[in-house]
């Protein structure tokens, strides 16, 4: 039977907290001081502490100084109000969530369902760890070098709390596999893990895709439909490219983060949500805000912990231990396996990977089915010098900026004007706004790969949907152009 001690100075929601707790899985001991906290501890080591911040005699957070509470105790602040400065408080301490007054019940009985032991969570991060000089890999993500290692350390901090993470790389970078690492290494790893991208769904359906609809509630609703948010209950549920979803539907989210909260489309009866949000972009966050696609109110309410992947280019020591285990993965899937020579692990490492990780797990699969033989050559592996990443601004380009692709007149023209300049660069001239200098370095990119969509999308680092919403806006714009 498991110890639960509620530490609360309000009489009223202690006794009812004790009601709602008590029973054949676990005894209820109550506190109303520090002091009187301080006893029950002594008398019993809690599984599970409830913990009021504003007690008679001090801080709840006074307790987290007693370094065998930490260890053996999971510890729930309670609050008066959900909020960002609760979250990170809560991270801050080392709490492994928080719960809202009045009290949420489906909340409480998933605390109570994801009860685990604070060492036993570090117990396993800590073998995690030690063992990624061996295995090469943490979780789902591989990797040794020191930009992984600090991935690997935020992801440790944060998977055993329940805190909403953000996480930012570009488009084949992993943030899918990094959330999914928090994931299985959270309290909420036997609930649901799902993973919707946001823009890849239409617009006039992503609002009953996440939060669901009432039979009836729109022409073709022939039944009531659960959306990510009931099926995600109790687990995680990963919103990829967030800033592509609609400005209204964001206000619809950030309300679920604040109240913990929904509605179906077309009912007027709220349900209540246990679910843990991870979200992920590969835009630059304040540039989307200051482009109107992402609600900054929104942006804080996400990035209380933030994670930013590496793209592969800043860590090819990876490159040979990523290919190895595709291959390998390829190998056991096809029932047959097959090596890289050293030369075309040297040509794989010399890649600079506009597309990142899924680029190269694309790049292994094509050469594993080309092989002819038991080894893998250079024969179908890209060139080092096939799609050159400048590291920084070329010489002389004092008032340009160097990017990865070809500009030509034409495409300079058709973002409005800059100029274009040697091919292999785009030039911008100083005070350009974010927007158009995106625009002019897609168009550009676009152009250098002779209008191969998937091409440009994985150079660009971003997904393919991203690029034809992004060609679609800028259609509109000049069909508004030319109209005017």
């Amino acid at each position: 039977m498991a110890h639960v001690l509620i530490v609360d100075d309000d009489l009223d929601s202690a006794s009812t907290l004790r009601e709602l707790i008590a029973g054949p899985s676990f005894s209820v001991a109550l506190a109303h001081t520090l002091l009187d906290a301080r006893k029950q501890i002594a008398l019993q080591q809690p599984d599970l502490v409830l913990l009021d911040l504003k007690l008679p005699d001090g801080n709840g957070l006074d307790l987290f100084a007693d370094p065998q509470l930490v260890a053996s105790s999971e510890v729930v602040l309670i609050t008066g109000h959900a909020s960002l400065e609760t979250s990170i408080q809560a991270l801050r301490v080392g709490a492994a969530d928080y719960i809202v007054k009045p009290i949420n019940l489906r909340h409480l009985q998933g605390i109570l369902s994801r009860l685990t032991k604070p060492s036993q969570l570090k117990s396993e991060v800590a073998n995690l760890t030690a063992g990624v000089e061996q295995s090469g890999h943490f979780g789902h993500l591989w990797g040794r070098s020191e930009p992984m290692q600090r991935v690997y350390e935020q992801i440790s901090r944060v998977a055993v709390t329940g805190v909403t993470v953000f996480i930012t790389g570009e488009s084949g970078s992993g943030k899918e596999v990094a959330a999914q690492t928090v994931h299985d290494l959270s309290r909420r790893r036997k609930q649901p893990f799902l993973a919707v991208n946001c823009g890849a769904i239409s617009p006039q359906l992503i609002e009953s895709e996440i939060f669901g609809h009432e039979k009836g509630s729109f022409t073709g609703a022939e039944r009531m439909h659960q959306g990510f948010f009931e099926r995600a209950n109790g687990g995680t549920l990963f919103l990829d490219e967030v800033t592509e979803m609609p400005l209204d539907l964001q206000v619809k989210l950030l309300r679920v983060l604040e109240t913990g909260r929904f509605m179906r489309v077309g009912s007027t009866q709220s349900l209540e949500s246990d679910v843990r949000v991870i979200a992920a972009t590969n835009r630059d966050a304040d540039q989307a805000v200051r482009a109107g696609k992402l609600r900054e109110d929104l942006l804080y309410r996400l990035n209380v912990f933030p994670i930013e992947l590496p793209p592969l280019r800043e860590r090819l020591a990876d490159v040979p231990l990523l290919a190895e285990h595709f291959l390998v993965q390829i190998g056991q899937k096809e029932g047959k396996a097959r090596r890289f020579t050293a030369a075309a692990l040297q040509r794989l490492t010399a890649y600079h990977w506009p597309g990142n990780v899924r680029e190269l797990r694309n790049v292994v699969q094509r050469a594993y089915v080309m092989a002819s033989g038991d080894e893998i050559d250079t024969t179908w592996l890209p060139k080092a010098t096939g799609t050159p990443v400048p590291d920084a601004e070329p010489a002389g380009a004092a008032n340009g900026i160097g990017a990865p692709a070809a500009a030509s007149a034409s495409a300079g023209a058709a973002a409005g004007g800059a100029p274009a300049s040697a091919p292999g660069t785009v030039t911008l001239p100083l005070g350009i706004s974010m927007a158009r200098a995106e625009k002019l370095l897609i168009l550009a990119t676009l152009e250098h790969c002779q209008h191969q969509r998937e091409r440009t999308a994985a150079m660009l680092g971003i997904s393919l949907k991203t690029l034809y919403n992004r060609l679609k806006e800028y259609s509109a714009e000049d069909g508004e152009r030319s109209a005017s």
